[in-house]
């Protein structure tokens, strides 16, 4: 089958690959110059697969006016007053209850853990160089009531497959002595032993050279913007850019936030919508953390990549806007400084800020559309688009291919 890809993120080079393994003949479009240049090019680099809670959980709408009325709170909310905006919110504040939330966990754990299946046995297969490392993840807690909360969100978990430790604040620093800096205010920890953490800009590097290769058939077309999917006779029949109209028997759009512009014209109306995020590279030159962190109170992630460290957060909804906000980047400078003084080089940090394409649930959507049957969507990842990427693609190869698909996966439907 010929098939085109929209999008060369690690949602679509993921795709790519699980199809172009299948024999496939697969194209792939982006309208950047190279691949994973948007949202996958400095996120928080954490594979975090027993870490998929939604953001809209209980508790969370009673917290948000106390963020907002922080100026250096993690979340940020400037109206727009669009109707995707409102609609948004006003789903995400449905989503905030426990049934929707445990039901959505659920699903994204079985989801991550087909990720992370697949994640290692690529991984062991390719030999891709992009710093991966089985790191294990630590959450550290500030206050009594969120540890208490966390451990009754990991006994939750470990009904569903989870293996999670709950740490006192000295096994915290057993494990981590590089957190001795915010020893004080640690109440206890999640120690994770399963999570993973890489690069992921160098992933969909090392993941495009590979396609490249002799053993498949994939051809990419990078600078190519695509500008209207055109339909004839129930079906997409072709991607319309500057540099002409691709055609394919089928089309998986893995677009991000750039998804619902083309897909409204022709009745597909996807509820994403950008939560903007930053994040700082530095070298490491000092007692940096070796294990990723993740630091609850601040609502901060931190990986190491090799002797580099990562660090990302916020969730500021702002709509499409890119710009860099230097409160935001000083605010995230402080609350690392603080965390690790003497880690990195802090005079060179590569700031980043990049837009998650997140659903108001916090469920990806993965399946066929309506009504185009040959266009199968896979969008909507939000932050977890690295985590959940391997899995998601091998739910579109499933579907492609006509077969049951490997997991229950029918939260994800259009």
């Amino acid at each position: 089958m010929k098939i085109c890809i929209l999008g060369a993120g690690v949602v679509g080079l993921t795709t790519a690959y699980m199809l172009a393994r299948e024999g496939h003949e697969v194209q792939v479009l982006d309208a950047e110059p190279g691949a994973g240049l948007g949202t996958s090019y400095a996120n928080g680099a954490q594979l975090s697969y027993s870490y998929v809670a939604p953001f809209a959980a209980p508790g969370v709408v009673s917290k948000v006016p106390g963020w907002l009325m922080d100026r250096d709170g993690p979340m940020r909310l400037r109206p727009d007053f669009t109707w995707n905006q409102i609609r948004w919110l006003y789903r995400f504040w449905r989503a905030c209850n426990a049934t929707q939330s445990d039901a959505t966990t659920a699903a994204l754990l079985r989801l991550a853990f087909h990720s992370r299946a697949l994640v290692h046995e690529m991984v062991s297969r390719e030999g891709l160089d992009f710093d991966f490392s089985h790191a294990g993840k630590l959450v550290v807690y500030s206050d009594t009531a969120g540890f208490e909360g966390a451990k009754r969100q990991v006994a939750m978990q470990a009904a569903l497959g989870s293996e999670q430790q709950a740490l006192s604040p000295a096994e915290c620093l057993a494990r981590e002595p590089a957190l001795a800096h915010i020893a004080h205010r640690i109440s206890g920890g999640i120690w994770t032993p399963g999570e993973d953490a890489g690069d992921c800009h160098q992933f969909c590097a090392g993941l495009t050279t590979l396609l490249r290769g002799s053993n498949f058939n994939v051809a990419f077309h990078f600078g190519t913007r695509v500008t209207q999917l055109l339909t004839a006779g129930g079906r997409v029949v072709g991607a319309a850019t500057a540099q002409g109209v691709f055609e394919a028997d089928a089309f998986v759009m893995c677009l991000g936030n750039g998804a619902r512009q083309l897909a409204s014209p022709i009745g597909v109306d996807l509820p994403i919508y950008p939560l903007k995020g930053y994040s700082y590279t530095v070298p490491v030159t000092g007692a940096a953390p070796s294990v990723s962190i993740t630091d609850s109170k601040a609502k901060v992630v931190y990986a190491r990549l090799g002797n580099r460290l990562r660090i990302a957060g916020m969730a500021d909804v702002v709509g499409n806007d890119r710009r860099f906000d230097n409160r935001r980047l000083d605010t995230l400078l402080r609350q690392a400084k603080e965390a690790f003084p003497e880690a990195a080089d802090w005079t060179e940090l590569n700031p980043w800020t990049g837009l998650r394409p997140a659903t108001p649930t916090g469920l990806p959507i993965i399946g066929r559309s309506r009504p185009w049957p040959n266009l199968v969507l896979n969008q909507g990842q939000g932050s977890l688009g690295f985590t959940l990427g391997m899995g998601s693609a091998a739910l579109v190869a499933d579907v492609l291919a006509g077969r049951a698909m490997g997991i229950a996966a029918g939260e994800f439907a259009p």
